[in-house]
């Protein structure tokens, strides 16, 4: 494989690379985020996610370079706490459908502010935080509301590899992509 084979292949505009840089947090949502939103239930009533591997790795990713994830969401689950421990993602609220608060508590904990810290969401309880971070994304088939308040709609729906697109972005601002990218020549 030559090396021109692993020039990056994205191309983000620059105005959203502007945005992105000096990201420190990324507040996630899960349901229709980083899984398509629907909820799976067994005979016995047991809820069942599904995750995408590509969002998993961006994810990842994001830890490498010093951004911290951090997931916000009105529900929980065993199957939830599960993939972010996988993850590494050490910082997550759950059932909570007032998002603010739990957002700012964090940024508090990091020692951050709302100009350091990006949102992706898909609905209505994600606004808040979204409104006020420095960039904030949602995938292509989020609510209305979620599509105004994004400066950056996903190509890819949600539980589908959106998470990993905005995860892509923001490793580009920060100036890293090309280098992790290097690593796996």
């Amino acid at each position: 494989m030559s090396h021109s084979a692993l020039a990056p292949a994205l191309d983000f505009a620059p105005q959203l690379l502007l945005k992105a840089q000096g990201v420190k947090v990324v507040f996630f949502d899960v349901d229709g985020v980083l899984t398509d939103g629907g909820l799976y239930f067994t005979q016995e009533g047991e809820v069942i996610k599904r995750f995408n591997t590509l969002d998993g790795h961006g994810v990842k990713m994001l830890q490498k370079v010093g951004i911290t994830p951090v997931v916000i969401t009105g529900r929980d689950s065993a199957p939830l706490r599960l993939r972010l421990k996988n993850l590494g993602i050490e910082h997550a609220r759950f059932g909570t459908e007032d998002k603010k608060p739990a957002a700012e508590e964090f940024l508090q904990t990091l020692g951050l502010d709302w100009s350091q810290a990006a949102a992706m969401g898909d609905d209505w309880p994600d606004l808040p935080v979204m409104r006020r971070a420095a960039i904030a994304c949602a995938p292509v088939n989020a609510h209305a509301e979620a599509l105004a308040a994004a400066h950056y709609v996903t190509q890819r729906a949600g539980g589908q590899g959106a998470a990993r697109e905005f995860c892509d972005l923001l490793l580009v601002a920060s100036g890293r992509y090309a280098s992790l990218l290097e690593s796996y020549a």
